[in-house]
């Protein structure tokens, strides 16, 4: 049993009925004949599903909300409340996956289950598949996730087939759970009357069923089914995988509850001045703050305080300039996705002395430039935009929950040359990396934690929304994280590439773009409010163009990969 830091419960309390803060991705597949289908997958998940912590545990709320919740084992776990399936449409193209995806994407997960779900989309062109995964925010960061991902993933077509066991209370009660029979309530399109067929696990010791949910056009309520556009009927594959009637394992009582936050509410002004402290060191490097006469001098003197002698690089100024997509969002969504050549990319980032991280930011800014420039939208200075950055330790490797900073930087968008933009851009993140080399900042969960657990809660929200309309602390997220270099195998079917959909808030802006290098290639997916950005497809093909302009006779054929955005544009 673990309770929620301040950092983990913070993305619980942003979430509205605009506002969902779990994180995703988007695999697209190829079928390996058919292999991938909902039973393999629920079979991968009753398997490995203890490799996972994130994915067996759900939250234990304080009464009141008087403190932060806690990690609890669900005593009663049931694949039907995490796996789905739907088919697109014919033609059942990228655009039409990008809108299914985009319906599931905006619905907040139930937190009376474990916080993620899976959904198998079918119908792709080319007969491919799609597997969109989410999982809230407040259980894993980007790191995290990408290892939660890799559980389910395997080296070989036929990795699946071996069994991956270690041993820990989780794999027990699943195994103890014994060999159950599974029903199958299937009603077909023109048909209401339920044909009942008894579906096994093929290993035979676990249910295999779950409830098959089509997304079509329009949102649907968070806790109704949602029906394909071109069928009326919902086909559902209720799941069971009873584990007991046990309570959850180390699940304090409500009186222990009651008692640690009363204990945390009398200690909590201690250390809400502590973190005060700790987060004045970097004052200067804190977005709306930094802006504060006098805060690069409170931020010297916190550090001298604290003995910490290390000469950090002054930043740039953060002040924030209006752009389209800041201001309150609706609960709507619309995403795009792509893939860059990772080669391409490197080869620039070689032939200009920088990172593939800094080629990566470059890019983003010269797409966000044309982006703004197509509707006379330009601020006349540098946009703002945080990075996330993994703090995660080895010995924190298997917690859930967060280990995340962030970096916050301008992105010279003022900048009209491509190649002073690029340059320009590494010198910003050189700075920003130096300094946070010297001392990982720790403001963002430090700052979580001034105001106590129930006052945060009613708090956040408002706080949220009045910042995104009188002073935005950054213009967006920007997201880049690293993945494996090799092709990856789901029950069978090789991935083809993974685009990771993040979290809009008020706060940080009605667009949030995420990319992933996978075998040779930097997928990208944007995500963004249509009432604060009304093209998504157009910020990807800028991405393209970016490269392009970049890709110069000093990058020559010979280096040239030659591969280009993988996109569809209307």
């Amino acid at each position: 049993m673990r309770q929620l830091t301040a950092l983990d419960a913070q993305f619980l309390n942003v979430e509205t009925a605009t506002t969902a803060a779990h994180v995703a991705g988007l695999a697209i597949l190829d079928p390996a004949d058919g292999a991938v289908n909902r039973a393999a997958l629920a079979e991968l998940l009753l398997e490995r599903l203890h490799l996972s912590p994130a994915l067996s545990l759900r939250l234990a709320e304080v009464p009141l909300g008087l403190d932060h919740p806690y990690w609890a084992e669900d005593p009663e776990f049931d694949l039907g409340n995490h796996l789905f399936e739907l088919t697109l449409p014919a033609p059942g193209d990228d655009w039409q996956l990008a809108d299914a995806v985009a319906e599931i994407h905006a619905r907040r997960l139930d937190r009376a289950h474990p916080l993620w779900e899976m959904h198998l989309i079918n119908g792709l062109t080319d007969g491919r598949v799609a597997v969109y995964t989410k999982v809230h925010h407040a259980a894993i960061d980007g790191v995290s996730g990408a290892e939660t991902l890799a559980t389910l993933l395997d080296l070989t077509p036929d990795g699946h087939l071996k069994r991956r066991d270690i041993p820990t209370a989780s794999a027990d009660r699943l195994r103890r759970s014994g060999p159950r029979p599974t029903t199958a309530t299937v009603h077909a399109a023109n048909d209401t009357r339920p044909t009942t067929t008894p579906i096994h696990a093929a290993n035979g010791t676990h249910p295999t069923t779950t409830p098959i949910h089509a997304a079509n056009g329009t949102r649907a309520p968070e806790d109704a089914p949602v029906h394909a556009a071109n069928d009326t009927h919902p086909t559902a594959i209720p799941v069971h995988v009873a584990h007991g009637t046990r309570a959850p394992e180390g699940v304090p009582g409500l009186a222990a509850m009651l008692a640690g936050a009363a204990m945390r509410t009398a200690t909590h002004p201690v250390r809400a001045v502590q973190s005060v402290v700790r987060a004045a060191e970097d004052l200067d490097a804190i977005p709306l703050v930094a802006g504060i006469p006098g805060a690069k001098l409170i931020a010297k003197a916190a550090r001298l305080v604290a003995g910490d002698r290390h000469d950090r690089p002054e930043l740039p100024s953060l002040a924030v300039p209006r752009t389209p997509f800041n201001g309150p969002i609706s609960a709507r969504r619309h995403l795009s996705f792509g893939s860059l050549s990772l080669k391409d990319v490197k080869n620039v980032a070689k032939a200009h002395g920088m990172s593939v991280n800094d080629v990566v930011m470059s890019l983003c800014t010269s797409a966000l430039r044309s982006w703004l420039r197509e509707r006379d939208a330009l601020p006349e200075t540098p946009l703002i935009v945080a990075v996330p950055v993994a703090v995660r330790t080895a010995g924190a490797k298997d917690l859930v929950g967060n280990q995340i900073s962030a970096m916050v930087a301008p992105m010279p968008t003022n900048v009209p040359d491509p190649r002073e933009r690029l340059r320009a851009v590494g010198s910003v993140m050189g700075r920003a990396k130096r300094r946070f080399a010297l001392a990982p900042a720790t403001w963002l969960s430090e700052l979580c934690s001034v105001l106590p657990a129930p006052l945060t809660s009613l708090a956040t929200p408002a706080i949220f929304r009045l910042a995104s309309m009188a002073f935005p602390p950054i213009n967006l997220i920007i997201s880049n994280v690293p993945g494996p270099q090799f092709p990856l195998y789901l029950c069978g079917g090789r991935v083809l590439s993974y685009y990771p959909l993040s979290v809009l808030t008020d706060v940080s802006g009605g667009l949030n773009i995420t990319c992933f290098s996978y075998d040779g290639m930097l997928d990208f997916g944007i995500v963004a409010c249509p009432e604060r950005m009304d093209d998504v497809w157009g910020l990807l093909g800028h991405l393209r163009t970016a490269l392009d302009e970049l890709l110069d006779e000093r990058v020559g054929d010979e280096f040239r990969d030659g591969v280009g955005i993988d996109l569809v544009a209307r």
